[in-house]
């Protein structure tokens, strides 16, 4: 599988990172499942069967299955067995992945997570996340000589996922304090140590998250766009507590129209509607 991958390197570093991590699991759930001298040419409509119905009775989400199938249907491809694979995930009964939160996923990044992640790269990629709400991609590769601008600042496009370069803007002092201590280590560079590529980064990176019992990430996204929303509206997102898009008035609706436009351009989205998904409808 590994030498599969080495052949067929199209895409970012981070996403031939994810589908190395991705096939190497499922690798090793084959084997788990009693499937014990296979070979990369060996995949069967059988493995793909099996698999499924294991993650489902893992519990793994809609989204999940998704990249999970993506992997298995690239695999098959490359090997000239795309049949192997259905195309259409409905045919597993693969579900439809909701585009609307119904639950807040954010959580705020406290000292007491920080205290458990000894790299201070990582740690700083993380309140990065949390600050601005950044990917884990772009707060590994952070380059403070390019970024940081008088009042904002810039992704640069090989940073972000598809390509979307973007400016998030710099609001308080303690962003500020942040970009300082991000500049004094980067020292002209990355986040990334200076004998360290960036796969070996984001490795460390997530090692150490999991080291540090942080189970998502992602999640310090969410409670940016949580609080952002806030700032612009005046009430908390929908899936904080706050009132339903249905129920506000004519004037309320116009500025969480705004903010939720807002909120998507920040996020490197070009879909207002994207809002929803971190902040409910």
């Amino acid at each position: 599988m590994k030498e599969l991958c080495k052949a067929n390197r199209d895409g970012s570093f981070s996403t031939q990172a994810t589908r190395r991590r991705i096939l190497d699991r499922i690798a090793n759930q084959l084997h788990e499942l009693g499937y014990r001298r296979m070979k990369a040419k060996s995949l069967k409509p059988k493995h793909v069967e099996a698999l499924v119905s294991l993650w489902k009775d893992q519990g793994l989400s809609v989204g999940t299955l998704k990249n999970y199938m993506a992997a298995l249907r690239r695999w098959a491809t490359k090997i000239g067995k795309p049949d192997i694979v259905p195309k259409d995930n409905a045919a597993l009964d693969i579900g439809k992945r909701s585009q609307i939160a119904t639950e807040s996923k954010a959580w705020e990044l406290k000292e007491v997570h920080l205290a458990k992640v000894s790299n201070k790269y990582v740690r700083l990629s993380l309140r990065l996340q949390a600050a601005f709400g950044l990917r884990r991609e772009e707060a590994i590769k952070f380059s403070p000589n390019y970024a940081i601008k008088e009042d904002h600042i810039k992704l640069k496009a090989s940073w972000t996922k598809g390509g979307r370069a973007r400016i998030v803007p710099i609001r308080t002092d303690e962003q500020r304090v942040l970009l300082d201590e991000v500049k004094a280590l980067a020292k002209g560079g990355a986040l990334i140590p200076p004998d360290q590529n960036y796969i070996e980064q984001q490795n460390r990176y997530d090692r150490q998250v999991r080291t540090a019992g942080i189970k998502n990430p992602h999640g310090l996204r969410h409670a940016y766009t949580h609080r952002r929303y806030e700032e612009l509206t005046g009430w908390k997102a929908p899936v904080a507590g706050g009132p339903a898009s249905k129920s506000l008035n004519e004037d309320q609706r116009a500025r969480d129209k705004g903010a939720r436009e807002t909120i998507a351009q920040e996020l490197g989205h070009d879909r207002e509607f994207i809002s929803a998904t971190y902040l409910g409808q």
